[in-house]
């Protein structure tokens, strides 16, 4: 077996250990004489992978009684429509804080439902970064306020959340797990499992009971998170396969030391790699203000476009894959999510070396 060093944005790296317990259980889910894709999501054999995969991420992060964690599908582009469904209700206007490309399409996607308001706005700003506590300018008796934690695509991230009267609406998908957070800050966290959890198809969201109950009830059964509160998660068919690996990565982070730990290992990685950008004499450009610099999407470009298109093409022959950034951008991108090892940045970081010398 040959294992590359994956970069790619998501579906993303996942712990071997986790693929390698999954390939074990694949034909034969622990003597049931079937896989865990064909039970039936009723029966106690999956209950208990759905009950502990909810187990594990409430010890993980610490969420409160009061909170429940919810599976749901559709990813966070489906999240964008449904906080607004549920929560702009009519005569509310709900607050947006903006900075990249998926705060803006969270955005775009409430108007489409209700009145919505840009309560900062910084997605021109180069080089990247988020909004400050001052340049929010939030609706009184707003509906609630969304922020995206990490922006994949310009590789940026809050360092701290911003304080709001209105109920916080974070979409994490992309750094959830990857740092301690206080859950009590928030009304309602949502993150597709693509980054740090498990594969792509399912969506976890965490989210205050009492709120939930105060949304919408003239939309569908389908589209109300307290559908799916009710049910735990089992209205309709869950996507059990991909639940069944949120388990066994969430296993696996509870016996790394907690979060503080997982954060220090995130940190250390992601600084080697913008120690050799801001070390390389301006060869190599951050394009993110360093101030906010991403722990998980490590964004950078090359004198030329042409010379980054060599560098992804020779990337390839030292197995490093998925450097490619946003086709909305352009230029390198390093995703060092969870699962990513430290060899792996070891690797790019020699390889930036080299490749700088041989063509600057």
């Amino acid at each position: 077996m040959k294992r590359i060093f994956n970069f790619s944005a998501g579906p993303s790296i996942l712990p071997v250990e986790a693929l390698q317990q999954a390939q074990t259980d694949l034909v034969d889910y622990q003597g049931t004489g079937m896989s865990i894709m064909e039970m039936s999501h009723r029966g106690k054999v999956y209950e208990a992978v759905h009950q502990e995969a909810i187990d594990n991420l409430r010890k993980i992060l610490g969420v409160p009684d009061d909170y429940a964690i919810l599976f749901l599908q559709g990813g966070g582009h489906e999240q964008f429509a449904w906080v607004p469904l549920n929560f702009l209700t009519e005569g509310k206007t709900a607050d947006y804080m903006l900075a990249g490309a998926w705060g803006l399409k969270a955005y775009k996607e409430a108007q489409t439902i209700g009145k919505a308001n840009a309560a900062a706005d910084v997605t021109k700003i180069k080089p990247a970064r988020m909004p400050s506590q001052g340049e929010l300018k939030p609706t009184p008796g707003a509906a609630y306020l969304h922020i995206t934690s990490n922006e994949t695509i310009e590789g940026i991230q809050l360092k701290s959340f911003p304080k709001t009267d209105a109920p916080l609406v974070a979409d994490m998908s992309s750094d959830i797990l990857s740092r301690p957070i206080d859950v009590k800050s928030f009304g309602l966290i949502y993150a597709g499992a693509q980054k740090n959890v498990g594969p792509a198809g399912v969506t976890i969201v965490i989210v205050r009971k009492d709120w939930v109950e105060k949304g919408n009830p003239k939309i569908p059964n389908m589209f109300r998170y307290s559908t799916h509160l009710k049910e735990n998660s089992l209205y309709n068919t869950p996507p059990c396969f991909a639940i069944y690996m949120v388990m066994l990565v969430t296993r696996l982070l509870l016996k790394k030391g907690g979060l503080a730990a997982i954060a220090e290992t995130n940190r250390k990685k992601a600084q080697k790699l913008y120690e050799t950008i801001d070390g390389s004499s301006g060869y190599y450009r951050g394009t993110a203000d360093p101030a906010h610099r991403s722990d998980m999407n490590v964004t950078f470009r090359l004198p030329s476009e042409e010379l980054e298109e060599r560098f992804i093409k020779q990337a390839k022959e030292y197995s490093l894959d998925g450097l490619k950034g946003h086709r909305s951008v352009g230029g390198i991108r390093a995703s060092i999510y969870n699962a990513f090892p430290a060899e792996g940045v070891d690797a790019l970081v020699g390889y930036m070396k080299e490749f700088q010398k041989k063509n600057g």
